[in-house]
């Protein structure tokens, strides 16, 4: 007998609904806001707002997308946290609502589990391969940077974390120094392809163990910015695509810095990346150029399961729902994970 999971992801400023059989993808239908853009950054009122008007659309598509009929849905998965409390309330509201009206389980996940669970998402009608466990999981994105040791579905231990800006910050930020419209950091990527990575040198973080810090660089690239313009008005303009791949290289260099102490530290070689910045095509390459010269096991996510989207949370709420683990009306939504 099939089970269908209806998933909705709210934690930023896209709204998305999946519909998914176990854990094969039927539809995945994301509305984004490009409000957001004039001001550099993400509104949390505004996203709110927009949420609200996009959510009833953006599940009927995926129901629609997926030829089934919401009374045959099992459950409802909806995202919980952490993301902004404004956008997380508009969908938790919607999935207790709903749920209440078909009669259906209601299932809470937590966005970042879900991030790492979007590798097995299945789509068509072949089966890929999917992490078997134990595995590393190295998370990038916005908000988020965090290396995760994952002994089961629902074991998981936070090896490493960032102290202060996450990686996906670092790359909008330096976008933003360097006039890029928002979101900088798929342009950075961009122009990072046509440059140099090495002539530019920044310096990297001293921080101990399995963290990262992100605060320093961006201050960094900062006060270099500044220097070079004093000197040269035009300094940007003439040297943008390679302080764009000094800079992405950079991070790069970082993040894998960290990911090879992870493996040596833990002895596994299998690793999967997920999040926004997984995205990024000098971190996959990077990545995959690791896997031959260390014989790793490297598992990178589809772009479309990278940024925000509600197939994920579908999935995670499809193992959940194995477990029976069920949410409460009660349940509230949170802005950010309790360190571990």
């Amino acid at each position: 007998m099939s089970t269908f999971i209806l998933g909705i992801e709210s934690s930023c400023d896209d709204t998305s609904a999946a519909v998914i059989n176990e854990t094969r993808i039927l539809s995945n239908v994301t509305a984004n806001q490009d409000i957001h853009r004039k001001f550099g950054g993400v509104v949390p009122e505004l996203a709110s707002r927009a949420h609200q008007q996009n959510i009833i659309p953006v599940i009927e598509q995926a129901l629609k997308l997926a030829n089934i009929n919401k009374n045959q849905l099992n459950t409802i998965a909806f995202t919980n946290g952490p993301g902004l409390l404004g956008s997380l309330l508009v969908g938790a509201s919607f999935a207790k609502a709903f749920s209440l009206g078909l009669n259906i389980p209601l299932i809470e996940v937590d966005h970042i589990h879900a991030h790492i669970l979007a590798h097995f998402i299945q789509t068509g009608n072949t089966t890929k391969e999917v992490p078997d466990f134990p595995f590393l999981c190295l998370i990038i994105s916005g908000g988020h940077t965090q290396i995760v040791l994952l002994k089961d579905i629902f074991d998981m231990k936070v090896l490493g974390r960032t102290i202060d800006d996450a990686a996906g910050e670092a790359f909008d930020k330096s976008a933003k120094i360097l006039g890029l419209p928002y979101p900088g950091g798929p342009m950075i990527d961009e122009y990072a392809r046509k440059g140099n990575p090495k002539k530019f040198p920044f310096p990297h973080p001293s921080i101990s163990g399995l963290n990262f810090s992100f605060s320093g660089l961006k201050t960094s690239i900062l006060y270099f910015l500044r220097d070079q313009l004093n000197a040269d008005p035009d300094f940007i303009k003439k040297y943008k695509f390679d302080i764009c791949a000094s800079i992405q290289s950079t991070i790069i260099d970082i993040l894998l810095g960290k990911l090879e102490k992870a493996v040596k530290l833990t002895g596994i070689r299998k690793i999967a990346i997920s999040g926004g910045v997984s995205a990024n095509t000098g971190l996959r390459k990077a990545l995959l150029d690791k896997q031959n010269e260390n014989e790793w096991k490297v598992f990178i996510p589809e772009p479309e399961f990278c940024t925000d989207n509600a197939a994920m949370i579908a999935v995670t709420g499809y193992f959940k729902y194995l477990k029976k683990e069920f949410s409460e009306q009660s349940i509230s939504p949170y802005s950010r994970n309790n360190p571990d």
